[in-house]
């Protein structure tokens, strides 16, 4: 694995092309390496997170092994347990979690957040988040959740128009509030068809930069050209 590899764990493989068009945007010089396990959502929608802590340990522990400078997860219901993992791991290779810096700026914003999702199983990890950067700022937040029935049977079934569409439709039922919080990475698209004038935020760009970051260095001057020797494009590895 190149220098300079941020390693992104994925429960979904539709997630792989939406990273890469956002760093060819935004961080071109940036080697990523991608990790796709979607057993790992469909046993923590059944079982929790923490059934699934081993699994995630060890698909962090591959990425590590195999020169990831950082490692990102995707998955906002697995973040917790990721960064949790990470944080007991040490220092030297940082464990992000996609949606950290998503919850920040909504605080920042204002105290009224709404939290959407799709799945269920995403509500409860990403209000905690909120919250948790909420105490960090010092700042009073009241988080409301919503729904968005039916929006996930669309996206399993790979009906990503359909699906972006009832989360759009969603959030704009959200009714009074400073800011609203896409939970999941796969509902970014619905920012754009939204009509409500309340600002909505969503986790992929804010979450690769952040990660960028890590894996970069904060000192880091010099431009790596995002390809290796035989001048390939990074890979994806399925767990």
């Amino acid at each position: 694995m190149p220098k300079d590899t941020l390693a992104l764990l994925h429960t979904s493989p539709l997630h792989v092309p939406v990273f890469d068009a956002l760093r060819d945007e935004d961080h071109p010089g940036l080697w990523l390496r991608h990790f796709v396990d979607e057993d790992l959502l469909s046993r923590a929608r059944e079982e929790g997170p923490e059934a699934v802590r081993d699994e995630v340990r060890a698909a962090l522990d591959r990425a590590v092994a195999e020169g990831a400078r950082a490692v990102l997860c995707t998955c906002s219901t697995l973040g917790a347990v990721a960064e949790s993992e990470g944080a007991g791991a040490g220092p030297a290779v940082p464990v992000l979690r996609l949606d950290r810096p998503m919850a920040a700026e909504a605080v920042a914003v204002g105290p009224r957040v709404v939290v959407v999702a799709a799945l269920e199983s995403t509500l409860g990890p990403t209000v905690a988040l909120v919250e948790e950067e909420a105490r960090r700022a010092g700042r009073p937040v009241t988080v409301r959740t919503l729904l968005a029935d039916g929006a996930w049977a669309r996206f399993e079934s790979g009906d990503t128009a359909g699906y972006v569409g009832e989360v759009a439709a969603a959030v704009d039922t959200a009714g009074h509030a400073d800011v609203i919080v896409l939970a999941q990475a796969s509902m970014a698209p619905a920012a754009r068809l939204t009509t409500t004038p309340v600002p909505v935020l969503s986790s992929p760009r804010l979450g690769l930069a952040a990660a960028a970051r890590a894996a970069l260095g904060t000192d880091r001057t010099d431009d790596v050209d995002g390809t290796d020797s035989a001048g390939g494009m990074p890979s994806t590895a399925r767990a």
